[in-house]
């Protein structure tokens, strides 16, 4: 059945019953109208193309319609010119080579008597114009910009826009017309040639400059558009054409970018803006927002810039999600800029840590962060921990570390810092990076003062919840080195100071042997007979801890030398820097850990954000690795030939002759326990192996935040291991890096995948790479990287050739 018209078309396919219907009904009659086609019927051919546009907008095939639109174009009748352009705009696109024979059609219909002919042609070249034709055709739309009539006028600038985008190079043939269409009182044409405007500013400076003498015409306009009364023609939710105004400040934001004169002329009306506009209305607050972001770009007056923060502050108080969004989003890139300000409207914002949108909830965290000073560190670091009890597990490893850099930034006093630290231990100890971690420690070593304090708070939480990993960890640590000063002081309580005995802290370190996260501990008296009951333990790491342990209850008078306290770690750079040891140490009387939630009597205070962590200092090895355990070689290195030492001694316990003089002053910690610390010191373990050089790192590329360093390590002659980290340098993490690395034809690589492809702030990822190599040559790379950061994505090619010589073996 052939139907005749588009309306009988329409019918029969929507009475189809099932898909299969329906496409056997369009293949029919996609063969009718080819064959009405190839009668050259030009009384039928409106018909079939208006039928075949239907076919086209349902899916199916409708390429061989082409011509026939072209055919249209070119019949005298305006209902046959405006179906073949909608078909030309339909069914052809900028890259087909049909699209040539449009252009002469329409440069005739450009040039036509009747402006509706006229207006066709422009909107189907606004369409589907390609670079080719905005060059052949650019003369004509000049022309037409010059129309007396408006109808023309506003759609020659859609086409000089369009232009601009497809040939940048022709913008200057457009500058007079527009200056000219700045001018012009209808809103449709100011409409579009605001613009054309704004995309020529964009797309080259030269016409910036041209066009800063019209920002007193674009105040004018504006203020038009606020003063006005009522215009029904215009009006929108009670305002005057908002789309307008709008446009107006976006090109203001541009033309006084940087400018102090053209900033200055439009101060007035952008306060009359943010003052007299409606905020209680969708439409309002899109010209608030677009007038708080004008403001905020320019060289604004400090008092009009308080105005547009405080008018983001009016936004976190609606009901709408998407204003709230938008709001906190903005003040996240302004509180650089202001932060006095923005600290004004803290409390709205950490009301919104508990919005039901986690999208907002991530904004407001993000933002919090940002509001952290050395005043209000109490207030806003009790609302985060508050948050953190609550949040969920996605948000916890990123609260973590910000909470813990800002207490080691901002803290008043080390007792706060630590009470911060061990509050975060609690609530989310399965969520802290070893940097976290490995800084605790260090600040309470190099805290005497405070270290029965923090082991007895410590041994309260471990009794509470075992569950915690870096809670547990930071413990059994803490506590085997301190236990003889929580012996002797007893636990802080809030009246008086608990005794505790040493079978009650044996019992408790048993306990956390027993529990599935630990992997070794060591006990006093009553722990020889349990190391006799782990020398036989599955796990290698106990078994051999076990044994070594039990060894020791046969030193005699040795005994004391080796359960010597270790001496606090080397002060190194943390993810903020050098642990803090320069503030006061803060009050030691027995406490609540409510006391680090203490009141902050003060609001504001100096712009001082934290924007993210720092990147680690390349020469900070984790501490962590060196007290739980490591391949990391010691840094020792042998001195020349000495006389038998203690520690020799102790090695022959063990059946190991050494091999080589032992280091009378090592300055690392055996690296070979696995987890726990315990009352006694790690014991000396395997036969030392000659003392390896200090692994050294050595900068490969530091672009856009990013920061990788290659730490090499030969392995034998001609093998060399090499380890590629990752850091980034500010507040923003890297996501789906993708690193490739060549050698030499001479030269072999094996390479490992890396351990994250997101890299957060203050956080370290690795990538293990092997080189084999001639015996003697130097190891080059080629390293390529893609990655995206702060929304932006980057690809970038190193050529790396900074290793030593030597280093493959053969050398010095």
């Amino acid at each position: 059945m052939v139907y005749h018209n588009l309306k009988a078309l329409i019918k029969g396919i929507r009475a189809c019953k099932t898909v299969a219907d329906e496409r056997a009904l369009i293949k029919q009659e996609s063969a009718a109208i080819r064959a009405s086609f190839r009668e050259e019927d030009s009384y039928a051919r409106h018909n079939n193309v208006a039928k075949l546009l239907y076919i086209h907008m349902l899916g199916s095939e409708a390429h061989f319609g082409q011509m026939e639109c072209l055919k249209l174009v070119a019949s005298p009748r305006f209902g046959d010119k405006r179906l073949g352009y909608l078909g030309i705009m339909l069914l052809l696109d900028e890259s087909q080579e049909v699209l040539t024979l449009v252009t002469n059609s329409l440069k005739n219909d450009m040039n036509h008597a009747n402006m509706y002919v006229v207006g066709l042609a422009l909107c189907t070249f606004a369409d589907i114009a390609s670079e080719e034709m905005s060059r052949d055709l650019a003369n004509e739309i000049e022309k037409l910009l010059g129309s007396s009539n408006t109808y023309i006028r506003k759609k020659a600038a859609l086409c000089a826009l369009r232009v601009v985008k497809k040939v940048p190079d022709l913008a200057d043939h457009f500058v007079t017309k527009a200056k000219n269409l700045l001018a012009d009182r209808n809103h449709g044409v100011l409409l579009t040639a605001i613009t054309l405007v704004i995309e020529m500013v964009q797309t080259d400076t030269a016409c910036l400059e041209e066009f800063r003498n019209a920002v007193p015409l674009l105040v004018r306009h504006l203020k038009s558009l606020v003063t006005t009364g009522y215009s029904p023609e215009h009006d929108v939710s009670g305002l005057t054409d908002p789309f307008l105004q709008v446009k107006i400040l976006r090109l203001l934001r541009l033309l006084g970018k940087g400018d102090v004169q053209a900033s200055e002329t439009m101060n007035d009306i952008l306060a009359q803006v943010a003052t007299n506009t409606d905020s209680t209305k969708n439409v309002g607050n899109s010209i608030l927002y677009e007038t708080v972001m004008t403001v905020l770009e320019i060289e604004a007056d400090s008092g009009l810039r308080v105005m547009a923060i405080n008018i983001l502050g009016k936004f976190l108080g609606n009901r709408d999600n998407n204003i709230r969004y938008v709001a906190l989003n903005t003040l996240n890139k302004v509180v650089s800029i202001d932060t006095n300000a923005v600290q004004r409207h803290r409390n709205i914002i950490l009301d919104c840590l508990r919005d039901g949108d986690i999208s907002i909830r991530r904004r407001a965290l993000e933002l919090s962060y940002a509001l952290i000073n050395e005043n209000n560190v109490r207030v806003l670091i009790r609302e985060l921990l508050a948050f953190l009890e609550v949040a969920d597990d996605e948000f916890k490893l990123g609260m973590t570390t910000q909470i813990c850099l800002a207490a080691e930034r901002f803290a008043p006093n080390k007792r706060w810092h630590i009470d911060s630290v061990l509050r975060v231990l609690k609530l989310a100890g399965n969520f802290v990076r070893e940097e976290i971690l490995s800084s605790f420690i260090r600040l309470v070593a190099h805290t005497p003062e405070l270290q029965g304090y923090t082991a007895s708070k410590l041994y309260n939480a471990l009794r509470a919840d075992i569950s915690q990993e870096s809670l547990t960890l930071a413990a059994t640590w803490i506590i085997g080195e301190y236990s003889e000063i929580l012996l002797e002081q007893g636990l802080v309580d809030e009246d008086q100071p608990k005794p505790v005995s040493d079978a009650e802290l044996v019992d408790l370190l048993i306990s956390v042997l027993d529990s599935p996260p630990t992997t070794s501990a060591t006990q006093q008296e009553r722990i020889q007979t349990l190391l006799a009951s782990y020398t036989t333990s599955p796990e290698l790491e106990i078994q051999q801890r076990a044994v070594e342990f039990a060894s020791l209850f046969t030193l005699g008078d040795l005994r004391s030398g080796v359960l010597e306290r270790m001496p606090p770690p080397e002060l190194k750079a943390t993810v903020m820097g050098v642990v803090s040891e320069n503030k006061p140490v803060g009050s030691v009387q027995p406490s609540k850990d409510g006391d680090l939630l203490g009141d902050d009597l003060s609001s504001t205070g100096p712009a001082a954000a934290v924007n993210g962590a720092a990147a680690v200092a390349q020469s900070n090895k984790d501490l962590l690795a060196e007290i739980f355990g490591s391949s990391g070689a010691s840094s020792s290195t042998p001195t020349a030939q000495a006389p038998r030492t203690t520690a020799q001694d102790i090695l022959s316990l063990f059946d190991s002759t050494p091999t080589s003089p032992v280091a009378t002053q090592p300055t690392s910690i055996p690296s070979t326990s696995a987890a726990a610390a315990a009352p006694a010191r790690p014991a000396v373990t395997s036969p030392p192996q000659p003392a390896q050089p200090r692994l050294v790192s050595y900068p490969a590329y530091d672009k856009n935040g990013l920061r990788i360093s290659l730490t090499p390590q030969p392995r034998q002659p001609g093998v060399v291991d090499i380890q590629v980290r990752f850091q980034v340098s500010g507040g923003v993490p890297a996501s789906d890096i993708n690193f490739q690395a060549a050698v030499p034809k001479s030269q072999q690589l094996q390479i490992w995948p890396i351990s994250n492809p997101a890299v957060q702030p203050g956080a370290v990822e690795t990538l293990n790479m092997r080189v084999t190599a001639p015996v003697g040559a130097n190891v080059r790379l080629r390293l390529r990287l893609s990655y995206s950061l702060g929304g932006s994505a980057f690809q970038d090619q190193v050529d790396f050739a900074g290793f030593p010589p030597g280093i493959t073996g053969g050398g010095s």
